[in-house]
Order: C-alpha cells, then sequence, then structure tokens
C-alpha cells in the first residue's frame, strides 16, 4: 500500500539494441515462422521472406541517397508498402515521419517542412485525397526534374518522392523498383550501415495534436518503441504462437509499435485485414486466420460485436488484445469476455510521447480494475498525480498524471519550448490529463487539465458529468466540456450518442439530470450526435466539439 499518489513499477531487462538487430535475431530463430498476412494485398509471408523483402528496400532506399538521420515521411493506410517501410528505414536508422492518412494541403506542408523530410512515401489516394496530385500542387517543380532531385520551393528538404502503385508519375520513383535499385547494393553497405546505429538513435517521429489541436513531432528512440512493445506484449503473455489481428491504423502508436512492432518483438504473427478498419473484415480475419488477440479503441469493439451477422464467426481462438484510448465501459468488457472470448484483453494508457503506453491492467486484475482504471505504471516506469503546486497528491485526490520511465521521447522536434513545458527537470512527462491513483497504485483518468469547467464560480469536472450520463440505459457514449457563456463564464453542453433503436431527446436528457446532480452541473446545451471527432487512440477531441457546437449556437442566434 502506498501513502501517496506515487508508484513505481518493478524493473526488468531492456532490450539494448536496434530494432533492425532484434528483426535479424528473430528470424535466425525462426526463418519459416509466418510473420505477416495481409488478406487484401494476398500477402502471407514467413520471417525469412518478410526480412529479404526489407532488406532489398533498405538497400533501395541507401542507393537513392537516403542515409541514417535522414527523415523519410510515409503516407498511405495501411499496406505491406507502409511495413516494410518501417522496417527498412530502421535497418538504416532513417528516421520514418509517419503523416496523417486524413492530412490536406496545409497539413501536410506542415509536417513535411517542420521535420525536414528529405523523402516521401506516398500511396496514390486514399478515399477523396488524391495524395499525388496533392504533392504536384505543393512541388509544381516536379513537372521539370529528375527522380530524387525535386527543388521545390514550398518543400525545400524534400527532395525524393516514392509513390505506390503500377501508375507513373513525373519525377518520383515507384515504390517496387526501388529494391530492383538497391539490387546493386553490397551487403557489406548495409551490414556496415546497421552496425554504426545505437539504441538511443531516434528512429520514429510521430505528429501528436492530441486534445489540444497543435501538431508537434514526438521523436522517438529504438529503445523507447522497441522496448515499449516487447514489454507490452509480456504484459499479454506473448510468444511467437501468437497471431494478432491490427484492424487500427499504422500512422499511430498504436498500430506500428502496440501492433506490427509488438509482433516483430515475440517473432508473433501480425494480422493487417485491410486498409481501414472495417469490422467485417476484421471479424472475418479472426476468423480465418485463427488470431489469438485482438487490438482496437472502445468504438473499434462496439462495431465489431454489433455487426449484423457477428454471431457467424468462429471467434473461439481469441483470448487477449489492447484496448487503448480510455477505460473500458463495464457492459463493453462484459460483452468482450462473453461473446468474444476476450478473457485477457488488457487496457492501455499513455500518449505518444511515452511511445506510447506508461500503464496497463494486468491479465490477472480483478474486473473492477479492468473497467474503473487504466492499470498502474507498466514495467519500468514512474507515475505520480500532482497539484497545481507541483507537489504529490494524496492517495484518491484529482490531480495532473505524470510518467517518469524509458519510453518518454527525446523531445519534440525542432521545439525545446514545448519539450520543456512537456518534460521537468526531473524527467516526469506532464500528460495533461486528469487522474487519481489508489492505494495500490491503479490510475483512473478523470479529464483533461483544460477540460475543466468553471460556471459561476464553480468547478465542474466534466468526467463526474459524463459518468452520471452513463447510467441511462439508452445513452452509449457521451461527452462533456465547456462553452462560453455571457453570465456565468461558462455553460456546460453534453454531446450524447444513443444506443440502437433510442429516441431520446436533449429535453429528455436534462430532465433526466434534475434532482440527481448538481444544479450547476446539470447541461444547459444537448446535442444528440452520430459520432465524435476524436484522435485515433479513442480519446475525444473536445476542442473540436467545442468549435462546432459553437457555431451551432451562434447560427442559432442570428
Amino acid at each position: 500500500m502506498i501513502k501517496l499518489a506515487e508508484y513505481s513499477a518493478p524493473k526488468v531487462d531492456l532490450l539494448d539494441t536496434t530494432i533492425g538487430a532484434h528483426l535479424d535475431k528473430i528470424v535466425a530463430d525462426d526463418p519459416n515462422h509466418l510473420a505477416i498476412v495481409m488478406p487484401h494485398q494476398g500477402i502471407k509471408w514467413t520471417y525469412g521472406r518478410f526480412n529479404d523483402e526489407i532488406d532489398r528496400l533498405a538497400k533501395g532506399f541507401l542507393a537513392i541517397g537516403i542515409s541514417p538521420g535522414d527523415r523519410v515521411g510515409i503516407w498511405s493506410p495501411n499496406r505491406i508498402e507502409w511495413v516494410l517501410t518501417q522496417f527498412a528505414t530502421a535497418k538504416i536508422g532513417a528516421i520514418m515521419v509517419c503523416i496523417n492518412p486524413a492530412y490536406r494541403l496545409y497539413e501536410l506542408e506542415y509536417a513535411l517542412n517542420k521535420v525536414g523530410c528529405k523523402a516521401i512515401v506516398s500511396a496514390e489516394a486514399f478515399k477523396t485525397s488524391q495524395y499525388l496530385d496533392m504533392l504536384s500542387e505543393l512541388a509544381p517543380e516536379l513537372s521539370s526534374c529528375a527522380p530524387g532531385e525535386l527543388k521545390a520551393n514550398k518543400l525545400p528538404h524534400l527532395k525524393t518522392i516514392i509513390r505506390m502503385g503500377n501508375g507513373k508519375s513525373p519525377s518520383m520513383f515507384n515504390f517496387d523498383d526501388i529494391p530492383k535499385l538497391g539490387d546493386g547494393c553490397s551487403p557489406d553497405q548495409l551490414k556496415a550501415t546497421a552496425k554504426s546505429l545505437r539504441p538511443d538513435d531516434s528512429i520514429n517521429i510521430q505528429f501528436t495534436s492530441g486534445t489540444t489541436g497543435v501538431p508537434k513531432g514526438a521523436t522517438l528512440t529504438h529503445r523507447n518503441i522497441l522496448n515499449n512493445a516487447y514489454l507490452s506484449g509480456v504484459s499479454m503473455r506473448f510468444s511467437k504462437n501468437d497471431r494478432l489481428c491490427i484492424p487500427v491504423p499504422l500512422y499511430h502508436c498504436f498500430g506500428m509499435v502496440l501492433g506490427t512492432l509488438l509482433c516483430v518483438s515475440h517473432g508473433a504473427t501480425m494480422v493487417l485485414p485491410t486498409e481501414v478498419f472495417d469490422p467485417e473484415s476484421s471479424l472475418k480475419a479472426v476468423a480465418e486466420e485463427k488470431c489469438t488477440a485482438l487490438h482496437g479503441v472502445p468504438t473499434m469493439f462496439i462495431a465489431e460485436l454489433d455487426f449484423p451477422g457477428f454471431e457467424s464467426f468462429d471467434l473461439s481462438s481469441l483470448r487477449t488484445g489492447i484496448i487503448a484510448g480510455s477505460t473500458c465501459p463495464v457492459d463493453l468488457m462484459n460483452r468482450l469476455i462473453s461473446d468474444m472470448e476476450l478473457t485477457e484483453i488488457v487496457i492501455g494508457y499513455g500518449q505518444t510521447e511515452c511511445s506510447p503506453i506508461n500503464t496497463m491492467t494486468a491479465i490477472d486484475d480483478t474486473f473492477d480494475q479492468r473497467v474503473s482504471t487504466v492499470g498502474r505504471a507498466h514495467f519500468n516506469w514512474e507515475q505520480k498525480i500532482i497539484r497545481e503546486d507541483g507537489s504529490t497528491a494524496e492517495i484518491g485526490e484529482q490531480g495532473e498524471i505524470c510518467s517518469k520511465g524509458y519510453g518518454v521521447m527525446l523531445g519534440y522536434w525542432g521545439d525545446e519550448e514545448r519539450t520543456r513545458e512537456t518534460i521537468d527537470e526531473e524527467g516526469f512527462l506532464h500528460s495533461g490529463d486528469l487522474g487519481e491513483m489508489d492505494a495500490d497504485g491503479y490510475v483512473k483518468v478523470t479529464g483533461r487539465i483544460k477540460d475543466m469547467i468553471i460556471r459561476g464560480g464553480e468547478n465542474v469536472y466534466p468526467r463526474e458529468v459524463e459518468e452520471f450520463l452513463y447510467t441511462h440505459p439508452e445513452i452509449a457514449e457521451v461527452q462533456v466540456f465547456g462553452i462560453p457563456d455571457a453570465k456565468y463564464g461558462e455553460q456546460v453542453c453534453a454531446w450524447v450518442q444513443l444506443r440502437p433503436g433510442a429516441t431520446l431527446s436533449p429535453e429528455a436528457v436534462r430532465e433526466y439530470c434534475q434532482g440527481q446532480i448538481t444544479h450547476f452541473k446539470v447541461p444547459k446545451h444537448v446535442r444528440i450526435v452520430d459520432e465524435f471527432p476524436m484522435t485515433v487512440t479513442g480519446k475525444m477531441q473536445k476542442f473540436v466539439m467545442r468549435d462546432q457546437m459553437q457555431e451551432l449556437l451562434d447560427t442559432d442566434e442570428r
């Protein structure tokens, strides 16, 4: 039992190697073991084949002038090219920069220039976004230069564009041609490059806006993400015999660290069912490939459980997986255990800046601990809850969640000021999340610091109101936040998603609150919605909801 809200997890030996060297060891141990399955591209490769394809691509990157430390963007939904780029850049020490598939022109230009990308590997298109057209719009100089020799006014660092697909584009390399260019590169050159790399070298940049909307490039090392992947697998009791279904997007830590890298770290099989999440494809992949694990955020699991014909899929092979983004509602956990047989599923919490997991529930935790908390500090992590003055909070007292350990990022690329604001002098990363810790070190996330609503001088914590509204049988999901108000400073606003078939009105939501919670906590504004804006890990973006709601209210007043 602890006396203050601070907890140090057990220490274990960390992997002291690079991602490429660890992959080589896994391959040497069992080259014929199944590495990757991607039904939508007809891929089913052993570790031997997988590593051969990675090495050829890595040599191709070297052949076109990509060197250790160079930043290489990857802009694509879940495809084999994404996974090959992930490990090929790691083999040569190039820093892979994850570009959100939903980015538009302004965001793309900002990301490429912020970290100085020398090259970008790009899909042709995704949904309504024509990637190659967007790149050509930002760099019209592509019409008159040789591949690898771009000199663009708007993208001064970018020299090389590698496009996926069979089509031809002026001044761009084709992805499938890069390994061929590498065939002339000596294997000794790849080995020499690999030997020059160190575990503490930067290897990945993840752009994170989280719930604040300000993009920052979290810079992560081999040691950061390889160990986070490996130790998350240890908590799941992973082995080479496991098969993980990965329906989450690769461009974020959930997909590329807790998905593909977790599998590689244990020599397990990764199954990526399709380019973007689709409940039917995920269920089909689990059934056909006999997956033992399945990842997702709560909304993904709900979509799978509610899919028509769900009962026709044989999911008996499942046992574990990670739910990320938030605590798991009681009803959902019951369904995961009873309907999906995910008896050993765990809850993961953290930030991209922590590579990403810093707390996790254990397989042996009680049901209550798995639905009301996000677990305890993970292996080799320290965690504490602090007050506004920086002092450590007491057990059960709300404060900011701070974490310290091997997974804390090097910093935000090119932004020392924001790095200092986030990582203090003791090495603790300040999450911006509000939480509380119990006497055994289990953490409950209660909201965001900036989410607190001050209505007429009264502090309203959104999580309190949300927890009450969850008790309504017709409400599936709810998010509460503050809206500016001339009289009270702020008013409470709730966005509510109903269960299938429910017909609850905003007035009925408010009536449900009357006399049950303090009057100033009752939402003045209620909006019934079909979905919520959120990050890829399922964290709700309340700043987007706030802006949209304000626009609606302003329109109504005109």
